[in-house]
């Protein structure tokens, strides 16, 4: 009796420690006498206890932030970049005989590929082309982790920070970047305006019925805002010849009321005086 116990108590130490359970998102790489000797798949697995190592290696995609990173770009500008890096491994058995730490390597050489590939830009570079920037250093990391079994997915810039001095000069760029936009547009809008007015100005000067008319229309105008002073607009040219052409012909009808005829009859108080020489009193 106490031998099969015994016995039983053996197998059963024996399979605790051959058995293995290698996860959906994981491949086992076997070592026996130090030797690889095979990729596990994901399942159940049994090694020989005491002779095998079982490594296991996550395939999933793994986050890594890399730290602010104080750089110097083409055109001398220091900023402060940090990034964030995704990755994976798609070879178990390269990622555990070509390098220790994986993860450390990764962000070690993430980080100097960083410096390297924003150093090569200028600021405006760097702020607007963004994309091609992550897509450099991506492919950069890929060339060297690819040897270890590691593929690089994404490489994102995560932060830029620029010193406040060159903050200001930038807001004063921007503003005044606005400022010539507007101007433009005023121009542009005052550049249509006078040409919409010389057509116009046209048409009414062969339709001289068309100036009266909005001329009404501007009184209807006013009328609607009921106000007590309605000024009628009308042209200033016009205006003047009109005036200067009745000061003319009101100065000649005086002229003409001042200056006798010939054989017109003297007043009665000259009659009276010639009366009064040729008939004295006696």
């Amino acid at each position: 009796m106490w031998i099969y116990a015994g016995v039983g108590v053996v197998l059963v130490g024996l399979f605790s420690l051959s058995a293995r359970i290698v996860k959906q998102y994981e491949q086992g790489v076997l070592f026996r006498f130090g030797r690889v000797i095979a990729v596990l798949q994901p399942g159940l697995r049994f090694i020989i206890p005491f002779v095998d190592v079982l490594h296991r290696v996550s395939t999933r995609i793994v986050t890594m932030p890399i730290q602010s990173q104080g750089i110097i770009t083409k055109d001398n500008v220091s900023v402060d970049i940090s990034a964030v890096a995704y990755f994976r491994v798609i070879d178990a058995k390269k990622s555990v005989l070509a390098i220790e730490n994986t993860p450390t390597a990764i962000d070690q050489i993430a980080q100097t590929t960083l410096r390297k590939v924003v150093g090569q830009h200028t600021l405006d570079e760097t702020l607007a082309e963004t994309n091609r920037i992550n897509l450099d250093i991506r492919e950069i990391l890929d060339m060297t982790t690819l040897d270890w079994g590691v593929e690089v997915t994404l490489v994102e810039l995560k932060d830029i920070q620029l010193p406040d001095s060159m903050k200001r000069a930038m807001a004063k760029q921007a503003e005044a970047e606005r400022e010539k936009r507007a101007k433009i547009i005023n121009a542009e809008g005052e550049f249509m305006a006078a040409g919409t007015l010389g057509e116009a100005s046209d048409i009414m000067m062969a339709h001289p019925l068309a100036l009266q008319l909005r001329n009404l229309q501007s009184l209807v105008e006013i009328g609607v805002d009921k106000n007590t002073t309605v000024v009628f607009p009308s042209p200033i040219m016009t205006t003047i010849n009109e005036l200067g052409a009745f000061i003319e012909r009101e100065r000649a009808a005086a002229e003409r009321e001042a200056v006798p005829g010939p054989g017109a009859s003297r007043p009665a108080a000259d009659r009276a005086g010639a009366g009064d020489e040729t008939n004295p009193v006696a």
